[in-house]
């Protein structure tokens, strides 16, 4: 399953990242994930005037799209417009941060699960990663 990763590079600025999320057969259950940990989940709906100018991630989490299209900008002026069903994980809790900007004037619905590991873990790309950065990994 694909997602788009926002992070905070060695620059101080947010950048895009594609990332696959690997599933596993789970039979007739479907293909799935492995659990992930959560602290919470908040339902959220913007107007169609929503503009946020460059702000970071609160915490690293997860954004999916329910209803509605939205506009990501990161420092290097790239864009990124998230529709519905795609999801964003949000790592940016440091540097400049990113823009979120409403789509064709039109209001949107999301749901944001809020990870329990802190934004660094699991954004390591040595071997010698820890368990709980493993487990913390996107």
């Amino acid at each position: 399953m694909k997602i788009t990763r926002v992070y905070t590079g060695p620059d101080n600025r947010s950048h895009f990242e594609d990332r696959e999320i690997p599933l596993k057969d789970g039979g007739k259950g479907g293909f799935m994930s492995e659990l992930m940990k959560a602290t919470g989940v908040v339902f959220r709906e913007t107007d169609g005037s929503y503009n946020f100018d460059f702000h970071n991630a609160p915490r690293r989490q997860y954004v999916v799209n329910l209803e509605g299209e939205v506009e990501i900008e990161v420092g290097d002026g790239t864009k990124r417009v998230l529709r519905t069903g795609d999801i964003l994980l949000a790592e940016d809790t440091t540097g400049q941060g990113h823009i979120s900007r409403a789509v064709g004037g039109k209001p949107r619905k999301s749901c944001t699960c809020r990870r329990s590991c802190p934004a660094s873990a699991g954004t390591r790309r040595s071997a010698g990663r820890t368990a709980s950065s493993r487990a913390c990994r996107a």
